[in-house]
C-alpha cells in the first residue's frame, strides 16, 4: 500500500527548503502556518501536491485580516463550503493531477507544490518586497492567489460568486490604505 503524504526531498526534511532557504525566511510566521495547514490538507485529499485551493482554504482559516477582504455573509460561507467539500466530491476530478497553466513545459517549481502554487508563493513575496516588506504575508498571498486566472483558487472563488478581480483590487488597496 502507498503512503498518501506526499514524499520531502532531502532538502526538504528538517524543515529546509531544497532552495537553501527556510519558509521562515521568506513569509511570516502567519504564512509558514498557511503552508503547514495547506500541506496538511492536501495528505488529507490524497494529493501529491499543495495547490492553490489547499493554499486558499488555509489562508482563510489561519489569517483574519485577508479572510476579511473575501466579504462577508453568504458569499464567505458558500466559498467555505466549495473548500471543504473538496475531498468529498467538488474537486475530486482535481487529484492525480498537477495544477499546472500549461503555458510551459512541466516543471515542479519548489517541491511539494503544484507549479501555478510556486509562482503564486513567488508572486507573494515579489509582492511583499515592492512595498518594502522583509517578508510575505496573508494579504500578499491573497493578492498572488487571485492575481492569475488559471489557478484552482480562482476557480473556486468563481464557483461561490466572488470576484477575483474584486478581491485584488481591495487586497491592493489594503496597503494603500494602510498608514
Amino acid at each position: 500500500m502507498q503512503s498518501r503524504t506526499p514524499r520531502q526531498s532531502a532538502g526538504e526534511q528538517g524543515g529546509r527548503r531544497p532552495d537553501g532557504t527556510d519558509a521562515g525566511a521568506r513569509f511570516g510566521a502567519e504564512l509558514a502556518s498557511v503552508v503547514s495547514g495547506a500541506r496538511r490538507r492536501a495528505v488529507r485529499d490524497g494529493d501529491r501536491q499543495i495547490d492553490t485551493a489547499h493554499l486558499l482554504h488555509s489562508l482563510l482559516e489561519y489569517d483574519p485580516e485577508a479572510r476579511a477582504l473575501l466579504g462577508e455573509g453568504p458569499q464567505l460561507a458558500r466559498l467555505l463550503g466549495y473548500l471543504v467539500q473538496r475531498s468529498i466530491g467538488y474537486g475530486l476530478r482535481w487529484q492525480g493531477t498537477v495544477e499546472d497553466s500549461g503555458a510551459l513545459p512541466h516543471v515542479t517549481g519548489v517541491a511539494g507544490f503544484s507549479p501555478l502554487a510556486s509562482a503564486v508563493m513567488a508572486d507573494a513575496c515579489a509582492r511583499a518586497a515592492r512595498r518594502g516588506a522583509d517578508r510575505a504575508g496573508g494579504v500578499d498571498l491573497l493578492a498572488a492567489l487571485v492575481a492569475d486566472p488559471r489557478t484552482r483558487a480562482v476557480e473556486v472563488l468563481g464557483r461561490a460568486a466572488v470576484e477575483p478581480c474584486a478581491v485584488l483590487a481591495r487586497a491592493e488597496n489594503h496597503f494603500e490604505a494602510a498608514p
